[in-house]
């Protein structure tokens, strides 16, 4: 038997020469999947159908794994010459949290639910920064979509300092149905956005809230705004208008922990 044939995947150390989020192989992907570990994307060769790709099809959609098809000039070029067969997922550092799971955490401690949600935000940099303030402001969990959206990946991971081993975090598939069914739980919608009517100052930033910051270009999408129940901003006196996406969910996290500390005294 040809020796290229015979080894049908990458060994130990061929793996590891990747970078930390990336899997290579039928078998390492199949035994991910089904072990349950959280993928962030799978792409797949064009035009490849036997049994073990479709396999691996059934349990991506079974774990609700976003599956790609996608040239395999693609896949070849993330490998960097490693033996891949046409499949290759993208992995969290940590599990995804559920929603459900969050939300009872919350009560198990006698608080409010805090969420942070993100709409749509892009920059891996931004995500992990946001994780830190939200470890350090008491938020309990984040909310992410599934699609348009940064997943946590070994950058995010990094710029969390760490704090991705202990900030929930939870994919939503939509946004809209998510909202609406917090604010059917009792939850308040507060959106980040400069225009906003009021100051992060003058709003109520406690109790059961879910604080929604957009993405770095475009800020929320017009149906999200629509479903928030205020929408705050920043003051600002200098001439610059806008502020990072990181840096202005941090501000409005902080303002949210000061007022629910000042509520407790």
């Amino acid at each position: 038997m040809d020796a290229r044939k015979r080894r049908a995947k990458p060994t130990r150390g061929e793996q590891n020469a990747l970078p930390d989020d990336v899997l290579i192989g039928r078998n390492a992907v199949a035994e991910a999947l089904k072990a349950g570990r959280s993928i962030n994307r799978l792409l797949l060769a064009g035009g490849d159908r036997d049994g073990s790709v479709a396999e691996i099809r059934a349990l991506a959609k079974e774990r609700g794994a976003i599956c790609q098809t996608v040239e395999r000039a693609k896949i070849e070029a993330i490998a960097g010459g490693l033996r891949h067969q046409g499949v290759l997922a993208y992995v969290a550092p940590v599990a995804y949290a559920e929603l459900d799971d969050i939300l009872a955490a919350a009560e198990e401690k006698g608080e409010p639910p805090f969420l942070l949600l993100l709409d749509e935000l892009e920059d891996p940099h931004n995500l992990g920064a946001l994780l830190r303030t939200a470890d350090a402001t008491g938020v309990h969990g984040v909310l992410i979509p599934k699609r348009r959206s940064v997943p946590l990946t070994a950058t995010v991971a990094k710029t969390s300092a760490g704090a991705v081993e202990y900030v929930p975090v939870a994919r939503v598939g939509n946004i809209a149905q998510t909202l609406k069914m917090l604010k059917e739980k009792g939850f308040w919608v507060a959106g980040a956005d400069m225009d906003g009517p009021a100051t992060c100052w003058e709003a109520d930033l406690t109790g059961a809230l879910v604080l929604v910051v957009g993405s770095e270009g475009h800020g929320m999408s017009r149906l999200t705004r629509e479903l928030c129940d205020f929408v705050v901003r920043m003051p600002m006196v200098g001439r610059i208008n806008s502020l990072n996406a990181s840096v202005a969910g941090s501000i409005l996290l902080y303002e949210s922990m000061r007022q629910r500390l000042a509520k407790k005294a």
